[in-house]
């Protein structure tokens, strides 16, 4: 359901077991089926057997619903073993007990568009300006602890929704710094947009840091590098941004990436990031999930 975010009440609750079915009664009347026990998960819940490993649900739409453990069949009564010769028999058999299963659940974040950069390369600014979101913003790196959604409005009726992850950093599919562990929440998005510190403050060049965060996500995953993306150069409001700005956007140009300096604490290029993102957005929606992948 979209009106669950996170899977931290299954943490409390992590032991689940239904009703057992009533018995038979006279006059060939079948016992009542036990209750079944719903659990509610957000959108975006993978569950996986926790043995074998199979995926035996992915929830990837509202009000989605799927049987994960069988309840158990029905004894058979006494009639069933009626004969002309013993008309009230007291033999019965029991029924069979139902499926138990240990589950493992991961939620990934649905998302239109996800944010990915280093530790400080104005994400979470990004996110608050252009979306009603609220993440934590500060002047130190991992301020950004958790991943934040946020629904984007262009147009008059489009929206998309974008996910801001925790920063990389350099070894980050080694288990280096924080953005590993979340950049699952990125492999449904459809679009990245690489988020490039170009302040005088950033000790790393432009062009190396996009070459790097490229390395990082291949390194992860392969198919993400191969996802449609933007270069956005940030904190163009910066004094002494000018040079390094000129030197990302030169590096983009000769390789025919898409590149949208912004400042998103002064609005600056935020309005032609915003449509340039939606119709990429309605493209890909207009594709097969397999082209898309």
């Amino acid at each position: 359901s979209h009106r669950l975010t996170t899977l931290l009440d299954l943490r409390y609750q992590n032991h689940y077991e239904a009703q057992d079915g009533k018995h038979g009664g006279g006059s060939n009347c079948t016992g009542r089926s036990g209750d079944d026990v719903t659990i509610g998960v957000p959108v975006g819940t993978i569950v996986y057997d926790d043995e074998s490993k199979d995926i035996l649900a992915d929830f990837t739409e509202d009000g989605q619903t799927a049987v994960i453990a069988q309840g158990g069949r029905g004894g058979k009564g006494n009639s069933n073993f009626a004969t002309s010769v013993n008309r009230v028999p007291t033999k019965c058999t029991p029924g069979s007990p139902g499926e138990e299963r240990t589950l493992r659940l991961e939620l990934k974040l649905l998302a239109d568009v996800g944010l990915v950069g280093f530790p400080n390369a104005g994400k979470s600014t990004l996110i608050s300006a252009i979306s009603a979101a609220r993440p934590k913003i500060a002047d130190y790196p991992f301020t950004t602890l958790i991943p934040n959604l946020g629904v984007v409005r262009w147009g008059s009726d489009r929206s998309f929704v974008v996910a801001d992850i925790p920063g990389l950093i350099e070894g980050a599919h080694e288990g280096k710094g924080l953005g590993v562990q979340f950049l699952r929440h990125i492999e449904r998005t459809a679009f990245l947009l690489h988020l490039i510190d170009i302040s005088e403050w950033a000790t790393d060049d432009p062009r190396h840091s996009f070459e790097t965060l490229r390395q990082e996500l291949a390194a992860y995953d392969q198919g993400l590098t191969a996802r449609p993306f933007a270069v956005v150069p940030t904190k163009i409001d910066v004094v002494g941004a000018g040079e390094r700005l000129e030197q990302i956007q030169a590096y983009c140009r000769d390789r025919g990436y898409p590149c949208f300096p912004i400042s998103a604490a002064t609005n600056t290029g935020l309005d032609q990031l915003i449509r340039y993102v939606g119709k990429q957005v309605d493209l890909l929606r207009m594709l097969p999930c397999e082209t898309q992948s």
